[in-house]
C-alpha cells in the first residue's frame, strides 16, 4: 500500500525528498495551467451551458448540450496530449470521470446526478483516510514513508505518528466537508449552485491542503544542521 501510494505521489510530482519549493511542488502536482484547465473546464462548461439554457417555464437546462460539451472538452484535452505524445493519465482520468458522470445524468434524466460519482469518490477517499488514521496506519504516513525510504519506521516515532494522524484527519475532513455542503444542494435539485460549489471546493481547497501536507512532511524529515 505504501509503495503504491508513494509511486502515485511521485508521478504527480510530490516527493518530499526533492529539494523544491512548496509553490513549485503544488503547481506541478496540479499539472500547471493545462492540468488546472483539464480539471476545471469540463465542469465549468457543464454549469455555464446548463445555466444559460434554463427554460423559465420548466426550470430545466439543456442536459444533452451541457453534458455533450463537457465531455467534448475533456475529449479534446485527451486528444491534444495524445497528439503531443505527453502523459495522458490526468486527461484520461478527467475524460472517464466526465463520461461516467454524464452517463448517470442521462440514464436518470436528472442533471443533478452528474455529481453522484463525485460524491462517491469523496466518500471513499474520506473514509479510507479516516479509517487509516484511526487504525494507526495513516495513508499519508505510508506514502511519505515509501518516498523517504523509511518504510513504516515512522510508526515508531511518536511525533511523526501524531503528525501523520492529523494530516490524514485533515484530508478526511476536506472530503467530508464537500459532502456536507454539497449533498443538501443535490437533494434540493440546485444544479447551478451545486456545480459552482463543487468548483470552489475543488482546486482552491486542494492546493492549500497539499501545501500544508508538503510542509509538514518536509519539516518532519528535515535533516539537522551540523
Amino acid at each position: 500500500m505504501g509503495a503504491a501510494l508513494g509511486q502515485a505521489a511521485r508521478r504527480a510530482g510530490i516527493d518530499p525528498a526533492e529539494e523544491a519549493s512548496t509553490g513549485h511542488v503544488v503547481w506541478r502536482a496540479m499539472g500547471g495551467v493545462r492540468g488546472i484547465l483539464e480539471s476545471v473546464l469540463p465542469g465549468l462548461v457543464f454549469i455555464v451551458v446548463f445555466t444559460i439554457t434554463i427554460d423559465p417555464d420548466s426550470g430545466d437546462g439543456d442536459l444533452w448540450l451541457s453534458l455533450g460539451l463537457s465531455v467534448g472538452v475533456a475529449a479534446v484535452f485527451t486528444a491534444a496530449r495524445l497528439l503531443a505524445r505527453q502523459p495522458v493519465t490526468a486527461a484520461v482520468g478527467g475524460l472517464v470521470a466526465a463520461v461516467v458522470a454524464a452517463a448517470f445524468a442521462l440514464l436518470t434524466g436528472d442533471a443533478s446526478n452528474n455529481f453522484v460519482p463525485g460524491f462517491v469518490t469523496n466518500a471513499i477517499y474520506g473514509s479510507a483516510l479516516l479509517i487509516s488514521a484511526l487504525a494507526g496506519w495513516s495513508l499519508i504516513g505510508l506514502a511519505a514513508g515509501f518516498l523517504l525510504g523509511e518504510g513504516t519506521a515512522w510508526r515508531h516515532d511518536r511525533r511523526k505518528r501524531r503528525v501523520y494522524f492529523w494530516l490524514a484527519i485533515a484530508w478526511a475532513a476536506l472530503f467530508a466537508a464537500r459532502l456536507v455542503v454539497q449533498l443538501p444542494l443535490y437533494f434540493a435539485g440546485e444544479v447551478t449552485a451545486l456545480g459552482t460549489l463543487k468548483l470552489v471546493m475543488g482546486l482552491p481547497l486542494f492546493a492549500p491542503m497539499l501545501a500544508v501536507t508538503w510542509l509538514a512532511v518536509r519539516a518532519l524529515h528535515r535533516r539537522p544542521v551540523r
